[in-house]
């Protein structure tokens, strides 16, 4: 005769829900990419402290980090970067203004969405004036 124990492990355990039960929205996107470029700014902070150690190391050092900083490939890394911090700034606002009590009712949406369109436009007006200051 089986055991109580035994009954009870044989039955199905119930599931949580998760991610492919939810529809995605902009909410829990934007929650799930603050995060993101949490990881983002960390490994980026990586690349800035290295880019100091190569400017502490000397010339050849910093000359070297320059050319792969300047290459194709990392300055997309940095436009990254940069889109990166100022999407998460934006997203802390974003909180803050929810720890303030405000705006939790449709309103959760528009913040959202000016969160993307914001940190899109900064990251792009911010490198082109960057390009500007490069070609002078």
């Amino acid at each position: 005769m089986a055991s109580a124990d035994t009954e009870v492990s044989r039955r199905p355990r119930p599931l949580s829900p998760h991610l492919s039960i939810y529809r995605p929205i902009v909410t829990m996107v934007m929650s799930i990419m603050h995060r993101v470029t949490g990881m983002m700014n960390v490994a980026g902070l990586v690349l800035v402290v290295a880019y100091l150690l190569a400017l502490a190391a000397g010339p050849e050092a910093y000359a070297t980090a320059n050319g792969i900083y300047s290459s194709f490939l990392g300055r997309i890394i940095l436009v990254a970067f940069t889109w990166s911090l100022i999407h998460h700034l934006l997203g802390g606002l974003r909180h803050f203004i929810w720890d303030a009590g405000k705006g939790f009712g449709e309103e959760r949406y528009n913040l959202a969405w000016m969160t993307v369109t914001g940190s899109i436009l900064i990251t792009t007006a911010l490198w082109a004036f960057v390009v500007v200051l490069e070609n002078i």
